[in-house]
């Protein structure tokens, strides 16, 4: 039975994860804080413990004896970021090379979450790994920086590692009452309420939306297959999407028209977010990714039976 440890194993991604895992007759063993995560997001079989991933004998203790790692604790708020940039730097960045420090003593290898906020507002679309990183945020930043220091712990120490680009992950489990959660989740909560649905600017930004799946899909094939070198890659679909059309397709899949309710722009806020997923699909062998409209009507079912 191989063993894996999940840090953030409890939260949106990490939960869907550690089902995947699970399934298919893993063992799994989850670190989290439950800041964000949720006990009740986690399978039957699952080894909770409740601890901080930047508290290094904790991660020590919870590394031993797994075969492999998948980072996944973070605050995932560019505006926390913003208001408690020492605070989430300590969960984003410190917590990784904890986590990497962790695994240098066994060179366990460790699969870790990046995101497209490394890039910025990038002018080449879609955007390829070799793009310019120029983050615009303190947790691009410290994304940025997460991925210098894998390649650090697999250049200097020997650990494994490969850092995944999510673009903008969306499906059942995320939090559509928190601010800090995805806009599909957001929107789609406020449309089946018949609420209106804020667009913040003109609403012709456009957005790479990749469901959950397809994100467990690519952390599994990563590290399975564990390229050579410290690689990144993005996690993505290549297909852009406008927030406006967003509002309207999911409207259109609740059976009603969308109210859209015009906001002030958002300062920082990125035009264009598209990702190239051509050198994932070829180094992982990953399938074509779900199809927005059917990841939406997932969505919606799930929170039809979460009301």
């Amino acid at each position: 039975m191989t063993r894996y440890l999940i840090t953030g194993g409890a939260g949106f991604i990490g939960s869907h994860l550690t089902d995947a895992l699970i399934a298919r007759g893993d063992a799994v063993r989850v670190l989290d804080d439950l800041s964000t995560g949720r006990r009740e997001n986690l399978p039957a079989g699952a080894e909770l413990v409740v601890g901080d991933v930047a508290d290094p004998a904790a991660v020590r203790a919870a590394m031993d004896g797994m075969d492999g790692c998948f980072h996944l604790a973070a605050i995932a708020s560019v505006a926390r970021a913003s208001s408690d940039w020492l605070g989430t730097n300590r969960a984003n960045l410190v917590g990784a090379i904890t986590v990497f420090d962790a695994a240098r003593a066994a060179r366990t290898p460790v699969v870790y979450a990046s995101s497209a906020a490394v890039y910025g507002d990038c002018p080449i679309q879609p955007i390829v790994e070799t793009a310019p990183t120029r983050p615009r945020s303190a947790y691009g930043a410290d994304k940025l920086a997460c991925e210098l220091h894998a390649a650090v712990a697999t250049g200097v120490h020997g650990v494994p590692t490969v850092g995944l680009r999510f673009f903008n992950v969306f499906g059942p489990r995320q939090d559509a009452a928190s601010p800090y959660s995805g806009v599909i989740s957001i929107f789609a909560g406020r449309l089946r309420r018949g609420e209106p649905v804020d667009v913040f600017g003109d609403g012709a930004q456009t957005r790479d939306f990749v469901y959950v799946a397809d994100v467990v899909a690519a952390l599994v094939a990563a590290m399975t297959r564990l390229p050579d070198g410290s690689p990144v890659f993005n996690v993505c679909t290549g297909s852009p999407t406008s927030v406006r059309d967003l509002a309207h397709h999911i409207a259109a899949l609740c059976g009603q028209a969308a109210t859209l309710r015009s906001r002030p722009p958002r300062d920082g806020d990125i035009r264009h977010s598209v990702g190239a997923p051509a050198a994932a699909r070829a180094a992982l062998g990953l399938a074509p990714p779900l199809a927005l409209p059917d990841g939406l009507t997932r969505v919606l079912d799930w929170l039809a039976t979460t009301r």
